[in-house]
């Protein structure tokens, strides 16, 4: 029982952190250097810079060397933004250093720290990739932090959706790079498929900082960016979708009780049969007609349009439910991507075969040195030394928080929730103070916006509808009078001022301020109580008032999903506000509920992770050996030794360089379609293993015991096929047509990442072990 404790502890437990004492005593030379730091011009400030840089393989900085860098780093950013960085930014920039995650408050300018170790490791001879969440940030962390950097003789560039090759290939050559976690991994995928060492844009990479870790490093390390090719059109079924439309939930299909999972009954099948011609749907000539069905009845019965995905511009855009926004370019697997198309009657999008794919974790892997910043670390600190070996480190905030948490507000139903909610918010508006309230999707953010129109409270929306005007909106989400309707705030890396931006006078400030500054509320528990944080940090920057109040019911979709049997032996207060539930077991069934949802998704997480790791190992062997036939002559020493007399033949034709061209293309073309064949086999076997564990096989075991096997296999057939393409194809001065001898790569090339499919038996799985470990620890206990 011990064990089972010490396991489900993982979801419990906030373990220690690192001691940050040591660079704590540094502050005071940083402090004394600063004064003649202060001192010198700028072309001497980056004359010192200068003298702290170091080829990439010599040791890091001594604690001399790290003092002169805060204190020059300190001046840089003083003369270029006018701000002077507290001691805490820089014990920040000191942890990074050091390869930790530094937990910093929201308001205690993360970003600057980050700018100041990004700096120190270019300065030691690293290229520096600074990593954020979206496009949007940075561009604009890479611009505001560029007079910093000019200073103290570095070069920064950054990349984002719409960089063109040459832009991006010069960002790259910089000392310090910002991208977000998806563009720089697309550009990794892009470079693996180059057929020209001059095609690249990337170099080797070395150090990552990563901007808010744990929503990249834990919230999206369960979605593979993938690279497709295709010229066709994707597969819908209109006909299929038309006919799910009419099925009823209880008499055509069932859900379960975890919304998951959606199937047909008997009555139901018939109806899908009879529309369909009469066919036999769990015959084997109709199984993609199954397929399509099922795909249809889960687009239909279990995603919901506004929560899962918005419509916009005739096509279907994911909503990230960590971050409340569009997920850009992501998508689920193509089957049920098409079938959401086809139940939204829209014109269906490519689809086409992955030609390669890499996870956040193969991604991060990457890297020499990985460190990053983020206001809610200790949170998942056991998960980043799990997956990453990462540790953190917990920087106190300049100015102590004095925001007020209340305790939470309970209710029994959604309905009597969200009057209390609105109640509340036109108490507040009355005496003028700003108001912030986090929902947790798309369809409660406007149908609380509609709730408060009702009752004449004007408010601003924020949601994946409008996430354009994001940085607007969030900007003056502390002005007086305001009140701000935004779906979930992680990752929305605009300050919060008391009095707004507009005015930014100190007066207004003050005025807020006395007002108990920015009130923020909850709807709802987030499924990681880390969610939560975020939110109640938006309120209380460095030493601001605030305040927040969270909402929540017994009804709500999270507690309907993980806590079932909520409800019982609950009554609601007998008093004016109605439906108000203050019995302590209300807020245990909660807690709970969003327990389970944490220990649910860590669970799908690691089991992610088992199967992505061996697929990462293989894809690491496979590009070593493509990178040595891009970059040498070995592709012309393998076809000349298997094909001597084709080889011969040839030489006596060709200038030797066209000829060992030609034997590059033509290998590298079967590897790469050989990868491509091999990813399509692991993603079939990995859609049926589930299948194993029924035959009480360990499914992981059997993924390695079929993949290891099929992968030995691909050199040799490599090989073979390359023989056989270079003794037929035509090879002439101007090198080889591989499209000419039927060896076509894609005419186009997309990426996107693959959105998990809400149904797979990860999750369920997953759900089962969490439900089943929690059963056991209550059972020990209460021995």
């Amino acid at each position: 029982m011990r064990r089972v404790k010490a396991g489900f502890s993982r979801f419990l437990d906030r373990p220690a952190t690192v001691d940050i004492s040591r660079f704590e005593g540094l502050l005071t030379s940083v402090e004394w250097r600063e004064k003649k730091v202060g001192e010198l011009s700028d072309e001497e400030l980056a004359a010192a810079a200068g003298k702290l840089r170091r080829a990439g393989d010599e040791p890091g900085f001594d604690e001399k060397e790290l003092v002169e860098l805060c204190a020059l780093g300190r001046e840089a950013a003083r003369r270029a933004l006018d701000e002077r960085p507290y001691d805490v930014q820089l014990l920040g920039a000191m942890q990074l250093l050091a390869g930790h995650v530094v937990q910093m408050a929201t308001g205690e300018g993360k970003t600057l720290a980050g700018a100041i170790a990004a700096a120190g490791y270019a300065l030691q001879g690293k290229a520096v990739h600074v990593m954020s969440v979206n496009d949007y940030l940075a561009q604009r962390d890479a611009e505001w932090m560029g007079p910093v950097y000019e200073l103290l003789g570095i070069s920064v560039g950054w990349v984002s959706q719409t960089s063109s090759q040459e832009d991006r290939r010069a960002a790259y050559a910089a000392d310090v790079t910002y991208g977000s976690v998806s563009e720089i991994g697309f550009d990794v995928l892009r470079d693996r498929l180059v057929t020209s060492e001059d095609d690249m844009v990337g170099r080797d990479p070395e150090v990552v900082i990563v901007d808010e870790a744990d929503s990249v490093l834990i919230d999206e390390a369960k979605v593979p960016l993938v690279l497709a090719g295709s010229s066709d059109e994707g597969q819908s079924d209109p006909e299929v979708a038309k006919i799910v439309r009419t099925l009823k939930p209880g008499a055509h299909y069932e859900k379960d009780e975890d919304g998951r999972n959606a199937w047909l009954t008997g009555r139901g099948a018939k109806v899908v049969e009879k529309a369909l011609g009469g066919v036999d749907l769990y015959s084997g000539e109709h199984s993609d007609r199954l397929a399509a069905v099922n795909a249809a009845l889960h687009a239909h019965a279990l995603l919901e349009r506004d929560v899962d995905y918005i419509v916009r511009d005739g096509k279907v855009h994911l909503i990230n439910s960590s971050r409340g926004r569009i997920a850009l370019r992501q998508r689920w697997p193509d089957g049920l991507q098409a079938a959401v198309e086809a139940k939204e009657r829209l014109r269906p999008t490519e689809s086409g075969e992955v030609l390669d794919s890499i996870s956040v974790q193969g991604l991060i892997g990457r890297y020499t040195t990985v460190c990053g910043m983020t206001g809610t670390a200790v949170a998942v600190s056991e998960q980043l030394r799990e997956f990453y070996e990462l540790r953190v480190a917990v920087i106190p905030p300049n100015t102590p928080c004095v925001r007020e948490d209340e305790d939470d507000r309970l209710y029994d139903t959604v309905e009597n929730k969200e009057a209390a909610i609105v109640r509340e918010i036109s108490a507040v508006h009355r005496t003028g103070r700003p108001i912030l309230i986090g929902t947790r999707d798309v369809a409660e953010s406007e149908r609380l916006a509609k709730l408060l129109d009702e009752a004449e409270v004007p408010c601003v929306v924020l949601n994946a509808k409008n996430d354009a005007q994001e940085a607007a909106i969030v900007a003056e989400a502390g002005a007086y009078d305001a009140v701000t309707v935004s779906t979930q705030m992680a990752g929305r890396g605009t300050d919060i001022r008391l009095g707004g931006t507009t005015s930014g006078s100190p007066e207004e400030h003050d005025k807020v301020a006395e007002l108990g500054g920015l009130l923020v509320m909850g709807t709802g528990r987030y499924p990681s109580s880390r969610l939560d944080d975020q939110l109640r940090g938006r309120a209380g920057r460095q030493g601001d008032p605030g305040g927040s109040i969270m909402f929540a019911s017994l009804a709500d979709d999270q507690v309907v999903q993980y806590a079932p049997d909520a409800t019982a032996g609950t009554e609601p207060d007998d008093d004016e506000d109605e439906g108000r539930l203050s019995d302590p077991t209300t807020k245990r069934f909660i807690d709970h509920a969003q327990k389970v949802a944490e220990g649910v998704q860590l669970e799908i997480h690691r089991n992610t992770w088992r199967y992505t790791r061996l697929i990462e190992h293989q894809r690491k062997a496979l590009l070593e050996h493509r990178d040595e036939l891009l970059r040498t002559d070995l592709a012309a020493t393998e076809l000349a030794a298997q094909c001597p007399d084709r080889w011969e033949e040839l030489s006596d034709e060709l200038d030797e360089k066209v000829l060992e061209e030609a034997a590059r293309q033509i290998m590298l073309y079967h590897l790469d379609q050989r990868w491509t064949e091999h990813l399509a086999f692991l993603a079939d076997v990995r859609e049926t293993i589930h299948l194993r564990a029924l035959a009480k096989e360990t499914p992981i075991d059997e993924f390695h015991r079929t993949a290891i096997p099929e992968f030995r296999k691909i050199p040799d057939e490599v090989s073979e096929r390359a023989a056989e393409t270079f003794k037929e194809i035509e090879i002439g001065p101007d090198g080889v047509d591989l499209a000419e001898g039927g060896l076509r790569r894609p005419s186009s090339t997309w990426t996107y990442m693959v959105h998990d499919n809400p149904f797979d038996t990860d999750a369920e799985q997953a759900l089962q072990r969490v439900r089943a470990m929690i059963k056991k620890v209550k059972g020990g206990s209460r021995r």
